[in-house]
């Protein structure tokens, strides 16, 4: 029964690897076929199917496609040349992907900038896309206004929607531009699949933004890999209610929909209330998660529709195993494909046949098919281990590493980094295993167990050294999630003092069942001395990046100084529970009165 078990997992990953890589084996840096081209191919082979649905509206294939052209024509009618770059700075809305779409058959870049930002932040990131032009809308169109200012050269506003002062009026601009396509010959003449396609923003979780450059063989991996790896087809419909500024809504979900013919329902933004009874009355078959969006389904009450649905498949990354549970038993979702992928990185990971919990595999006799290995790692200088020889260390099962990806000249392998070179640079390792070689960090620590099976860990820069222990951020978070009235989670570790390392601090969402009387004990059990957070904050919400990332920054800068937090504010006192950090218990905390 074993034996037969193990063969039925080997077909399903190799019949899931199999799939995806025949879609993207065609894709190559020097190939004039781009990302437009397999658009365009899939318009003309279902012109009249649906493709997007967004707020009680439906465009087909033949219509997306239409808008898109529009697009193209504006832009060489204002005299954007290939090779520049326009801001695209808007909510989720039905034009969203037929504007850069449209801009890429001219071989224009389109800088994808989240429409939450505002002040410096959306101010960098308009400064470093080097765009003379950007696209908004009436919701995002004062915040591009209250910038201006912090600006480093004149960007033409082009507002879909009332214009006032120096704003042009991009729907009117629309009108008199063609709704055939730019002859490709003249518009796309010598561009490659190498040539940039899109900048796509890093979350800023621990600071600015940088821009990731997207080139059209990268866009073409993902939407290309997702058309294979979920196995999508003609009849599903794909809810998305992710941001379209980021790659697992507006080029996964996108690519896994429409380059099968399958139809996207688009939400401007996710809604744990509305998203079962959205689900059921679109007929969905699939959705797209990232980050907590599947806890917050979890931490809903139950309702009438949350298993009423036809979902065959839901997609996405950083699914946690207890959430991953709470998907398949309690929704009722036919099957779950976690991924890892970073934006700009050159490492990619299925988990095709469904171990919960992993994000990807790469069985032993594929080793050397895959790019990926895990090395170990020096949590307190942020940097792999070298041997004597000098070079990197690979971990035994079990162990934790860092995760790096070679980097080579073929389209999975490639590496194309940031706007910024230094930045790009930060994240190659040289002479790995042998002399000359580069690798691309992650950025992220990993394990992998004896079958292959690989499970994320924590960032780095997240897991921190605690009582001559390395403690993981997202270990601590697992641990706690177990405790009643505990919604949502963020670990972070804190400087105490002269004390070496740094302490665990938990700051969490709590419902009215949460009683810090019964935490002391609860992570007395759960955890090991070293890894129980020493301190609690209790927040209203925890602010998360638009793709529900939790941001740390802020928080490791207020510590746990009760002049600066105004929320709740607990301490472990040694031989006591939680109790509340005052004024005095900071003060002694800070001279070591407390053996922590």
């Amino acid at each position: 029964m074993r034996l037969q078990a193990k063969l039925k997992r080997e077909w399903r990953f190799l019949k899931g690897l199999t799939r995806t890589l025949k879609r993207v084996k065609s894709i190559a840096p020097d190939s004039d076929n781009l990302i437009c081209d397999d658009l365009e191919a899939a318009v003309d082979k279902w012109r009249n199917n649906p493709a997007i649905t967004f707020e009680g509206k439906t465009i087909t294939y033949a219509e997306l496609d239409a808008i898109a052209n529009r697009y193209a024509h504006w832009a060489k009618g204002q005299g954007i040349t290939r090779g520049q770059t326009v801001a695209l700075f808007m909510p989720n809305r039905i034009e969203y992907l037929a504007i850069w779409y449209g801009l890429s058959k001219v071989g224009v870049a389109t800088a994808l900038i989240n429409n939450q930002l505002t002040g410096a932040a959306l101010a960098h990131c308009l400064n470093i896309s080097q765009a003379l032009h950007c696209i908004v809308d009436p919701e995002t169109s004062p915040c591009f206004e209250d910038v201006k200012e912090q600006l480093g050269r004149h960007i033409q506003q082009w507002v879909l929607g009332p214009v006032h002062g120096d704003q042009r009026d991009l729907v009117n601009a629309l009108k008199s531009c063609s709704q055939l396509r730019p002859d490709r010959l003249t518009a796309r003449d010598g561009l490659k699949a190498k040539d940039t396609a899109l900048y796509i923003f890093t979350s800023g979780t621990t600071g600015l933004p940088k821009a990731a450059r997207i080139t059209h063989m990268r866009a073409q991996l993902y939407m290309r890999g997702f058309a294979g790896s979920t196995d999508s087809r003609a009849t599903d419909r794909i809810y998305v209610t992710l941001p379209l500024y980021h790659a697992t809504g507006g080029l996964c979900a996108m690519g896994a929909g429409l380059l099968n013919g399958g139809s996207i329902v688009l939400r401007k933004k996710f809604s744990a209330t509305h998203f079962w009874s959205d689900v059921v009355s679109e007929n969905c078959t699939m959705f797209v998660y990232i980050g907590e969006l599947c806890r917050y389904l979890a931490n809903q009450p139950e309702n009438e529709f949350e298993r009423a649905h036809k979902l065959r498949l839901i997609f996405g990354n950083g699914l946690r195993p207890d959430v991953w549970d709470d998907m398949l038993d309690r929704f009722k979702v036919g099957g779950v494909l976690e991924f890892y992928g970073a934006t700009e990185g050159n490492v990619s990971l299925f988990n095709f046949d469904g171990r919960r919990g992993a994000i990807g595999r790469v069985p032993g006799y594929l080793k050397k098919k895959f790019n990926i290995r895990i090395v170990k790692f020096d949590v307190e200088t942020e940097t792999p281990v070298r041997s004597a020889n000098g070079c990197c260390i690979e971990v035994k099962p079990g162990e934790i590493g860092e995760c790096i990806g070679h980097i080579a000249s073929d389209a999975r392998s490639n590496f194309t980094g940031y706007a910024d070179k230094a930045a790009t640079e930060k994240k190659v390792l040289h002479d790995v295993f042998e002399k000359g070689d580069a690798w691309f960090r992650t950025g992220d620590l990993m394990r992998q167990d004896s079958d292959g099976y690989i499970y994320f860990v924590d960032r780095i820069g997240d897991t921190f050294r605690w009582k001559g222990e390395n403690v993981a951020t997202s270990e601590v978070s697992e641990r706690l999630a177990g405790f009643p009235g505990v919604k949502e989670i963020n670990v972070y570790g804190v400087p105490v003092g002269d004390l070496d390392g740094k302490a665990g601090m938990a700051s969490l969402v709590v419902g009215p069942e949460f009683e810090i009387d019964n935490l002391a004990e609860y992570v007395d059990r759960e955890m090991p001395a070293y890894a129980r957070p020493v301190f609690v904050r209790l927040q209203p919400e925890i602010e998360t990046t638009g793709t529900f990332k939790y941001r740390k920054i802020d928080l490791v800068k207020e510590g746990f100084d009760p002049a600066v937090i105004k929320d709740p504010l607990y301490f472990r006192e040694p031989g006591k529970g939680y109790v509340k950090v005052t004024k005095a218990a900071y003060t002694k905390i800070l001279a070591g009165g407390f053996k922590l």
